[in-house]
Order: C-alpha cells, then structure tokens, then sequence
C-alpha cells in the first residue's frame, strides 16, 4: 500500500474516502479477493457523489473501467464476486447479467460460476397487462453473484486456513443461496442500496482464506468490512461519498465492535 491516509483505519481494516477509478492506493497483485456490488443503474439517489441515472452504454462503459482496474490489483489466483442485477427494466429491457458477462471475456477475466440470490419473493409484482397475453412483465425476485478469476482457479494454501464448516460447505456450494434482503426502513436510514451481511460473509468464507486481504471498490455502507472483521480478513474499502464513509466508520464501530487506531498502527502486522 502506498502512503496516503485512509478515512478510517483501524486493525486489519482501511477505509478511503475517493474514487476508485481515479486514485491509485492499492498495489496491483496485492488483493486476494473483491466482493462488491456496484450501482445498478436504477435511478436511485446516491446524493451528489454518484449518478445512478445514465444511459445504458455509459453504464457500461463505468463497469468496464472499473473491471479492468480490479484485473490489475489481483493477485493471478485472485477471485471477483460481483453482485448484480440480473437485468434493467428502466429504459427499455435490458439484459444486464448476459451484457456483463461478455463485457468481461473482453477484459481477460475467467468465468467460474454465478450464483442466484433468491431474495425471499422480495420484488413485489409488476403486471403489465392483468390477466392478459397482449404485454404481461415477468419480475425474478432475485439478484446474481457473478464469480470470476484473474489466471488461476485454484489456489496454492499452503499453511493458509479454511474456515467454513460442514454444513456451510454444503449448504454454500449449492448455487441458489435463499435469504432476505435489508429491510427498505434500513436502506431509508442512510443507504439506498444495502446488502445484508449474510452475502459477502458467505462469499468472503467460500472464496478465500484466513488473513487474505478482501477489498470492496464501492464499499457503500461498509457490509463487506463488516464481514471482514467479522471472519479474520483483511478488509479495504473504497468509497467515494463522505456521508457513506461516516456511517460505515459507525457500523464498524457499532456493529463489528471495532475500535479506531493511530493510522497504519497495524501495517506492519498485515505485510
């Protein structure tokens, strides 16, 4: 990591408050795995840091620009887990899990799997035409976890530690995962777009190991911190609203029982 100061650190955590795509803060090949859950492009109101509102090849073109930087900070065993919509209704229909998927082969990413988010029949109904085959809409209330590589499925452990149990194995490795979403009074709060814990603990227990560094390009909230500390990881997350890094400074303090630290107390633990 080069020496620039974090909006939050705190042991086997780092929080920044910029832009992912214009600052460069982290090493190529230094992360083990990205869990993150961009902007979907559904008009929601991020304030003033953020459009959540553009056309669909702009869309695109953001998604491909930040893909391609996560490629570069990978180590060559290094894994995505891209949670995303499955598609784009506002607009005009749009395939947005299918167009992703070819964005990325273009990028040299490898594709290991997708895994469905069946979130409880949480989408609510949308008609179209009632009781008629003239226009009917079909909603999956469901999102996907889109799983990728960089050169090396397989990972060299070493004396590296695996800490899933049994059933979670079990359960896990079964690629539809069931359960709820945040609540909407959650998301009003402070965020439009929370994910709960439960998702990248799983992905951050599933796809890499005790003490690997885990880092979250659009942190948000800072749920995938959370799971960091959570389940022994390093975490860093980067986040563009100040608004979102003080409430994600909060969460960790409230929620992970993480007390704040002299910047880079703990670097020297971590190298």
């Amino acid at each position: 990591m080069k020496n620039s100061s974090p909006y939050f650190a705190a042991k086997n955590v780092k929080l920044y408050n910029c832009d992912f795509l214009s600052e460069n803060l982290i090493e190529n090949e230094s992360i083990d795995l990205i869990v993150t859950s961009p902007p979907y492009n559904l008009k929601k109101d991020y304030g003033s840091t953020c459009s959540d509102d553009v056309t669909y090849g702009a869309y695109l073109t953001f998604m491909g620009k930040w893909l391609k930087k996560a490629y570069r900070l990978l180590k060559s065993d290094g894994r995505l887990c891209l949670n995303m919509s499955l598609d784009n209704n506002l607009g005009g229909r749009r395939s947005t899990y299918a167009d992703v998927g070819v964005l990325v082969k273009s990028l040299n990413w490898k594709y290991h799997s997708t895994i469905i988010w069946n979130k409880s029949g949480s989408a609510g109904t949308a008609w179209g035409s009632w009781l008629s085959a003239s226009a009917p809409n079909v909603v999956a209330p469901v999102e996907v976890i889109v799983v990728l590589y960089k050169s090396v499925w397989k990972k060299a452990h070493h004396s590296k530690k695996s800490d899933m149990t049994k059933e979670e194995f079990i359960e896990w490795t079964n690629g539809v995962w069931k359960f709820m979403p945040e609540t909407k009074a959650r998301r009003r709060r402070k965020h439009p777009a929370i994910f709960p814990v439960e998702l990248p603990r799983r992905c951050i227990k599933m796809f890499s190991f005790v003490g690997d560094v885990v880092l979250d390009p659009f942190v948000g909230s800072g749920t995938t911190l959370i799971a960091c500390v959570e389940v022994g990881r390093v975490g860093i997350g980067v986040e563009i609203s100040e608004p979102y890094c003080a409430y994600a400074k909060q969460r960790l303090v409230a929620e992970a029982k993480i007390n704040q630290l002299r910047i880079f107390e703990y670097l020297d633990e971590v190298k």
